[in-house]
């Protein structure tokens, strides 16, 4: 059960790293962000590997995992960093724990791993659950919370990220796979920091290089411990990943999600507690039972 214990490490690091990549988005755009937290994340990963284990032999599925998985992520950090910096945490990142509904439909046709019988229960569970994360006191049981999932621009941007990530999840077992844990979370976010490069760079032309490094000094820490968290999260993950189904790593992940709302509510004084932990519980619920053998 030591890909428990990686994957529940995984889970406290990805909501330390969404706190705090939030509060550095304050004063700071997404692609600085991304950039500057993807590179940190990404330079020690790789120390640590080339301290460990060295560059390991690459296999004959890295090269597509990395040329479709980088991609990939680009967009979706893009977007996920997007949805946190406009909306309230505990909204928003409860419905990254739609990817494993997703993940019955990617999982099949990239890695071949099938939906088992209990896989309906956590779809319900799922449903219900993002309609009471959208609920607001007083308003009783009306299609509102569903529509909120589609009106607003932050969950509706997530609900996308959770989709990008079931067929993301798939090929960073792929990869690593085809080459090591620590190998492939290394190339994986230098592929995304060099993506983001050409979008500060025009940040810069635009606006003065000035105008875009003077804000990431008063936000360095911030970033600088969201690239730690990264680094940390990850490599914990993709340990997990050669060890379990990819369904079951990501459903523990997920538990992020309760750890987030927590977050939202003590850091950054975001509303509607009990709603919003009740509906991430009922989610991850789903989640947990979807990833059952």
């Amino acid at each position: 059960m030591i890909w428990l214990l990686f994957s529940s490490g995984t889970a406290l690091c990805e909501a330390l790293k969404d706190a705090t990549s939030k509060q550095a988005l304050k004063s700071l755009d997404e692609y600085s962000v991304l950039l500057g937290f993807s590179l940190i994340g990404a330079l020690l990963m790789g120390s640590l590997m080339l301290a460990t284990e060295g560059i390991p032999s690459l296999g004959p599925g890295y090269g597509k995992a990395i040329l479709i998985g980088g991609s990939l992520n680009i967009l979706a950090f893009t977007l996920y960093f997007r949805a946190i910096k406009t909306a309230d945490l505990s909204l928003t990142v409860p419905l990254i724990t739609l990817t494993p509904l997703f993940l019955l439909i990617t999982s099949p046709i990239i890695v071949e791993e099938w939906p088992t019988g209990l896989d309906a229960i956590g779809v319900v569970l799922l449903i219900v659950g993002s309609y009471v994360l959208n609920l607001k006191p007083g308003k009783g049981v009306t299609l509102e919370p569903l529509q909120a999932i589609v009106t607003n621009p932050g969950s509706r941007t997530m609900v996308g990220v959770a989709f990008i990530w079931s067929i993301t999840s798939n090929l960073d077992k792929v990869g690593t796979l085809n080459s090591s844990s620590l190998f492939w979370g290394t190339s994986l976010f230098a592929t995304v920091a060099i993506g983001m490069m050409p979008f500060v760079a025009k940040r810069m032309w635009q606006k003065g290089i000035p105008a875009v490094l003077y804000p990431f000094k008063g936000q360095a820490k911030f970033v600088g411990l969201a690239g730690i968290f990264l680094a940390i999260g990850v490599s914990l993950q993709f340990a997990a990943l050669t060890m379990a189904p990819v369904a079951q790593v990501i459903a523990v992940k997920r538990m992020s999600a309760l750890i987030s709302v927590g977050l939202g509510y003590v850091l950054f004084e975001e509303t509607g507690l009990r709603e919003r932990f009740l509906g991430a519980a009922i989610m991850v619920s789903g989640v947990a039972i979807m990833a059952i053998d």
